[in-house]
């Protein structure tokens, strides 16, 4: 039994936080509402701007604000949306450790990474 309680353990801490769409605040964020990013939808709804990432101290080092990415990232994605990446941590920390995700990022602002 033990090793089936590992298994889901090991399961659980790769799949990370369950994170939710609050499209009334355009955000994304944990279900406790503690970690979350901000968005504006720009050209007609067609470009998404990710603003800012918060992560409070005590979840910090977790990998928290790359989940919340992933799942703004995805979202864009599946509606066909491009995303401006002004949050700095969009910008200098996850499009280069995740470059998969820089065919999303809007044509405008490819010359300038």
């Amino acid at each position: 039994m033990a090793s089936a309680s590992a298994s889901a353990t090991a399961a659980s801490a790769t799949e990370g936080p369950k994170i939710v769409w609050n499209e009334k605040q355009r955000r994304f964020e944990t279900e406790d509402k503690e970690a979350y990013i901000e968005y504006v939808l720009v050209n007609d709804g067609k470009v998404m701007d990710i603003l800012h990432t918060y992560v409070p101290h005590s979840k910090r080092g977790l990998g928290m604000a790359s989940h919340l990415c992933v799942a703004a990232f995805d979202h864009a994605k599946s509606h066909s949306m491009s995303i401006i990446p002004t949050c700095s941590y969009v910008s200098d920390t996850f499009l280069p450790r995740n470059p998969s995700w820089n065919p999303l990022v809007c044509e405008d602002l490819k010359s300038s990474m």
